[in-house]
């Protein structure tokens, strides 16, 4: 398990496949609302506990796009970190996520092409050790860092 780089991110030539970073964050009420208000989506089955309450989950659910972002929050600010530019992502969504759960994101770098700068990220999210979803990025990571400003 690797900590965030001490510049803010890591470049091209510093990462290995294997790497693996994590984040954990809880899912509340406030993150769902505030989600909900970023996005513009405001389904019932993730803000109205009566309606939720009659569907195939039996209560209200995250934002499968909340919980995804979480993986989001690692690739920005820790593996690689800061300079990383998401060009793809894609997303299997296997369990619902709840208020209360815990959603660990991990990503592990999976491959490294050197001539395009781009790294392959294998994204998973977890609840209780349970893989709740699961996918695939590749991003863009600088070759250097920016010089520091004198």
């Amino acid at each position: 398990m690797i900590e965030r780089h001490p510049s803010g991110g890591y470049i091209l030539e510093e990462l290995a496949v294997g790497m693996v970073a994590e984040k954990s964050v809880p899912v509340t009420e406030d993150r769902i609302g505030l989600f909900a208000e970023a996005s513009d989506d405001f389904n019932p089955v993730h803000m109205d506990e009566g309606f939720a309450s009659k569907t195939a989950y039996r209560g209200r659910i995250a934002h499968g796009l909340l919980s995804a972002s979480f993986g989001s929050a690692v690739v920005g600010t820790i593996l690689p970190g800061a300079g990383a530019i998401y060009l793809t992502q894609t997303l299997a969504f296997h369990k619902p996520v709840r208020i209360g759960d815990v959603v660990t994101a991990r990503i592990t770098v999976s491959a490294i092409d050197e001539v395009s700068a781009r790294v392959t990220l294998r994204c998973e999210g977890l609840v209780d050790g349970e893989l709740i979803m699961d996918g695939e990025a590749v991003v863009r990571v600088p070759r250097r860092r920016k010089p520091a400003k004198a």
